[in-house]
């Protein structure tokens, strides 16, 4: 494995707030490697937006260490941090695009900040356009845009200078689904095309699922499980981890579907990479003197592995403590077979249970 592009070695970051201290990130260690697409993941005010701003030093550490490219360059000032910035571009929540003045001077401007001789800089303002999709709107003004075309705008800004590492600040939260889609489409893009290095925050998972080679998951300033983006959300250890996973890929029945259902049990099944494609349900049926009815499910994608959620009614096939004990024998056979299992609800012979979905609301409040 290649060196770290970036390190980050116990790192914290405090400040006063209204009196009162605050511990916005502690002690955190992580690494990004050459090329990848690192995410940070949490709820917010966990720390993710300070952490990744000691990147750059826009937030400067009060503990530990900031390494790039092998370089501490946590005590930089002056020129060196002005020469460490440029190689390091930014992408905003809100833009941050000036808007009096056109997209193409946006741009010209930061090129300016970086050095960029005079006769270099139309040429790549118009480089950077196109590179974003939008070689024909140089000269139109932000507010004429729409939310993305400002956030394509933003990112080609903060490419000006040819960084090799690319941090975004929650830089879909405010588009929509179809917009959002098309912004990670382009930044996977930049990633393959020009090997640029992101780190990428967001409370969204459906990000995560498509952009994210590795991922580390803040609470409380504190990383409490990283990992590849498959195995942490496939199989989480931490309670915060599971609640996102479950909000993810959880799935609830609707109700107008149980009130006809035999009495039986109901268990939500997890299953990961092969196991998706194996033919679990009918397998155990046919071992066992039961049916297996499956209530809802879902597959979702991680890169090209899937991680898969049901939700199946197991009833026995014969009466009695025959019956049961099938039914038991069943529900150990599904356990040892998939990832995730878990009973939702006990449905007695009358139908009287609790309905899926408040159960599954339960599980993710508590």
């Amino acid at each position: 494995m290649a060196a770290p592009i970036i390190e980050l070695d116990d790192v914290s970051v405090t400040f006063r707030e209204g009196g009162r201290t605050v511990d916005a990130v502690r002690h955190v260690s992580l690494n990004v490697q050459p090329g990848e697409i690192f995410g940070i993941v949490g709820f917010s005010g966990a720390g993710k937006s300070t952490l990744v701003r000691t990147v750059n030093l826009l937030e400067r550490p009060t503990g530990g260490r900031v390494v790039i490219d092998g370089q501490d360059v946590t005590q930089l000032r002056g020129r060196q941090l002005r020469e460490l910035r440029k190689s390091i571009g930014f992408v905003f929540q809100g833009f941050n695009l000036i808007g009096n003045v056109t997209v193409g001077a946006n741009i010209d401007f930061a090129l300016r900040a970086g050095g960029v001789p005079k006769e270099r800089r139309r040429a790549r303002t118009r480089e950077l356009l196109d590179l974003v999709g939008l070689g024909q709107k140089a000269d139109s003004y932000p507010s004429s845009l729409s939310g993305g075309q400002q956030q394509r705008v933003s990112i080609a800004r903060a490419l000006a200078n040819e960084p090799r590492i690319l941090l975004c600040d929650e830089a879909t939260s405010a588009l929509d689904v179809e917009t959002t889609e098309e912004i990670l489409a382009l930044l996977r893009r930049i990633n393959r095309e020009l090997g640029i290095t992101i780190v990428f925050i967001t409370h969204q998972l459906e990000v995560a699922q498509r952009l994210f080679d590795r991922v580390a998951v803040m609470e409380h300033g504190e990383v409490i499980e990283q990992g590849t983006t498959f195995d942490v959300f496939a199989e989480p250890t931490h309670e915060t981890t599971k609640a996102l996973a479950e909000r993810f890929l959880g799935v609830a029945v609707p109700r107008q579907l149980l009130p006809e259902l035999p009495a039986g049990r109901l268990i939500e099944l997890r299953y990961r990479g092969d196991a998706a494609f194996e033919p679990i349900i009918s397998t155990v049926a046919q071992h066992h003197a039961v049916a297996v009815n499956v209530l809802h499910g879902t597959i979702e994608y991680f890169g090209t592995r899937p991680v898969g959620t049901l939700v199946v009614l197991v009833t026995a096939t014969q009466p009695g403590q025959d019956g049961a004990r099938a039914v038991d024998e069943a529900l150990d056979d599904l356990a040892g077979r998939v990832l995730g299992f878990r009973e939702l609800t006990s449905r007695t012979a009358d139908g009287i249970g609790l309905e899926v979905d408040e159960v599954l609301e339960q599980e993710v409040t508590a």
